[in-house]
């Protein structure tokens, strides 16, 4: 056996009725060390009958003299023959080609699992791009999804300390792990040849252990989107006497920092932008005009001044979704309201149609007259009951990303129609009441907590990010309004939330998953931290903006999704590259990302970085798909867009749609195609598009 070349991995033998070996992959530079992680045979079998498991050991290491190594074992049914090839670019880690032969005489079902443990101090860390972020769900959080905890818990609870997904649930299939002081991971893709991969991690006071599943298990329980699991669904595959397979998988290793994940990511969207094509059915122009009348169409009542939330593809029935097909709600912010009111009115004035521009002011000023006794915006309007709180943990609490958001495209409306010779002193009013509560409410650290109280204006929730869009809204009002004073507040504000990134773990935005990582989270962080660069220039918000990008990319899809041939998304291409998780509880794709389209662009402009022009190309491309060009598109009516589209087995069966258009998602396409034109010929899409 050579010795190691690259001083990347390391061996030892081990007497176990003959020469056997056990693989250390240790950080890149390092020949040996304290963490690493470490393979102790090729591949290990297991039965669905029994429950039983066979080990292939590594019998013998040959170093290649590129840098990657060979490895080779046999058991008593399977012979097993490993190339690993040394990734040369600045990511580092190894590319594995498993071949695997059946020696047994008759069929058999069985289920492979590639594991490495996790070597070296301290308590693990977890990532699942998009499906999981460190412990995933606080103790105290409202919400049950799964939780992993090092002590152990009730699986029944979705609390545990081992937890293996089907891969589909992933943005990116990956796991990854940290300790003290080493991040590994190991990576495959969505399917193998023996169907649906799966993606896993054990943590506890007997080890940390990472590993990939062929096919799929997903134990101890299933999160099927409910806060009651079901049972463990433990997929196996076939096999006959003398059956070859290929799998192929990859083995990353970095230093501890929590930010280790993003050279791997890169890498992978690299490899899979060339594998994995774009489909936009659409230019940005066609898009702006469907979502236009779409939003006007099925959203706008001009009998309650509001947009609803929902309204059903099926018109004649009208009766899904609990009945509630056409929800006659309005939240200011977030699900509906404001933004895309503030999108509808620029488009109706861009394009001289009169009744668009009427409707988003005439909405905008509804939002306007929604102030709740403490000086902020009501969460939403519902017929019969007025304004109300929203879908918040208690009934009296307002949440203050909704707030943030209704404030900051109320302030940005604003500041379009002064350009076009109008002034609105009832949408000024509201939003200088809210940027005020904003500011009084702050506390000395910065932070402008995640709940109040409707009547008093108390802050009844510190924890969370939720907050942080208050940056935006307060740095627009300060320009806006020539108030130095909201944006003192905002800096402030800046130098709090930014542990958030830092700890790679924001949470706290959406209203419906109470202090939960979403994409959401991700998307408020990039906005308040480039207009806090826009406002005094340090490298240190632009550092920030950048790492919250980055974060933003664990949810968003580097592939296309395999979904099942006789299932709508199947029959339509759908192209999944460049969707969004909606959070680690609420699984399913969705187009939020366009919130910050604008910051995103710029984000380039100032790092330079392409990595963040083409996978905001990327998200737009995928949601300039699905936009129903005529009635009877996909079952829908012209300009309707879904919010879910189904990736895994999580809340309907992967490949379904939501029958349902949303206001939030019209909306979004609306503001994004507009806000992208500018930038129509760096973005490439007319290229993509098929004739």
């Amino acid at each position: 056996m050579e010795e190691r070349r690259e001083s990347i991995v390391g061996w030892k033998a081990e007497a176990d009725g003959g020469e056997r070996y056990v693989l250390n992959v240790y950080r890149p530079g390092e020949e040996q060390g304290e963490a690493a992680l470490r393979f102790g045979h090729l591949i290990e079998a297991w039965s669905p009958q029994d429950g039983s498991t066979l080990e292939v050991p590594i019998e013998r290491v040959d170093a290649l003299t590129d840098g990657g190594l060979a490895m080779s074992g046999s058991s008593g049914e399977f012979a097993a023959e490993a190339k690993w090839e040394a990734v040369k670019d600045s990511c580092g880690g190894y590319d594995v080609t498993l071949h695997l032969t059946y020696n047994g005489n008759v069929p058999k079902n069985m289920g492979l699992t590639l594991r490495a443990e996790v070597i070296g101090s301290g308590k693990p860390d977890w990532m699942i791009p998009g499906a999981f972020y460190k412990e995933n769900r606080f103790e105290k959080n409202l919400r049950r999804y799964p939780r992993y905890d090092y002590r152990g818990g009730d699986p029944e609870q979705m609390v545990s300390d081992y937890w293996s997904f089907r891969s589909d649930r992933a943005a990116l299939p990956v796991v990854f792990a940290w300790n003290d002081a080493l991040c590994g991971a190991l990576c495959t893709e969505e399917m193998s040849e023996l169907g649906l991969t799966g993606l896993g991690f054990r943590g506890n006071a007997d080890g940390t252990a990472v590993w990939l599943n062929f096919p799929y298990r997903e134990e101890p329980v299933t999160f099927v989107g409910e806060p009651v699991p079901a049972p463990a669904d433990l997929a196996s595959a076939r096999f006959e006497p003398g059956q070859q397979v290929t799998l192929r998988y990859r083995v990353y290793t970095a230093a501890g920092d929590p930010h280790a994940y993003d050279p791997f990511v890169r890498r992978m969207y690299r490899l899979h932008a060339e594998a994995y094509p774009l489909r936009p059915w659409m230019e940005l122009d066609e898009a702006a005009q469907l979502t236009a009348h779409g939003l006007f169409t099925w959203h706008y009542r001009p009998e309650h001044r509001i947009l609803y939330e929902t309204a059903a593809f099926d018109r004649e029935l009208n009766n899904n979704v609990k009945g509630q097909g056409d929800r006659p709600h309005m939240h200011v912010g977030w699900v509906s309201g404001a933004p895309y009111a503030h999108a509808l009115l620029q488009y109706g004035r861009r394009q001289g149609i009169a009744e668009y521009t009427a409707a988003g002011m005439d909405v905008l000023s509804k939002i306007a007259e929604g102030l709740s006794p403490s000086g902020i915006f009501w969460a939403s309007w519902i017929e019969g009951r007025g304004w109300n709180a929203g879908w918040n943990p208690k009934p009296d609490w307002l949440q203050t990303r909704t707030a943030a958001e209704a404030t900051l495209f109320m302030v940005r409306a604003l500041a379009f129609e002064r350009g076009q010779g109008a002034s609105h002193p009832d949408w000024e009013a509201a939003a200088l009441s809210n940027l005020n509560f904003a500011a009084s409410c702050q506390r000395s650290d910065g932070n402008f907590g995640s709940y109040y109280h409707a009547e008093t204006g108390e802050v009844e929730e510190w924890d969370g990010a939720g907050g942080m869009l208050w940056i935006a809204a307060l740095l627009e009002g300060a320009a806006l309004f020539g108030e130095p004073r909201f944006a003192e507040v905002a800096v402030r504000a800046g130098s709090y939330y930014e542990k958030f990134i830092k700890d790679e773990y924001i949470y706290g935005a959406p209203e419906d998953v109470h202090l939960t990582p979403t994409s959401e989270d991700a998307y408020n962080a990039v906005a308040a931290y480039v207009l806090l660069y826009e406002f005094d220039r340090q490298p240190k918000w632009l550092e920030l903006a950048s790492s919250a990008a980055d974060w933003m990319m664990t949810f968003r899809w580097t592939y296309n999704l395999c979904f099942p041939r006789h299932t709508l998304l199947a029959q339509y291409d759908f192209r999944s590259r460049g969707a969004d998780q909606a959070s680690t509880s609420n699984q399913h794709l969705h187009n939020y990302g366009l919130f910050c389209v604008p910051e995103m662009l710029r984000l380039w402009k100032y790092t330079g970085d392409r990595y963040y022009l083409d996978r905001t190309r990327d998200h737009i491309a995928c949601f300039l798909q699905f936009i129903a060009r005529e009635d009877g598109d996909f079952n829908a009516y012209k300009g309707m867009v879904t919010e879910r589209y189904y990736n895994t087995n999580c809340f309907q069966p992967k490949g379904m749609m939501l029958t349902l258009s949303h206001s939030w998602c019209i909306g979004l396409i609306l503001y994004a195609s507009q806000e992208a034109a500018e930038y129509a010929a760096e973005l490439g899409l007319s290229e993509l598009i098929e004739g």
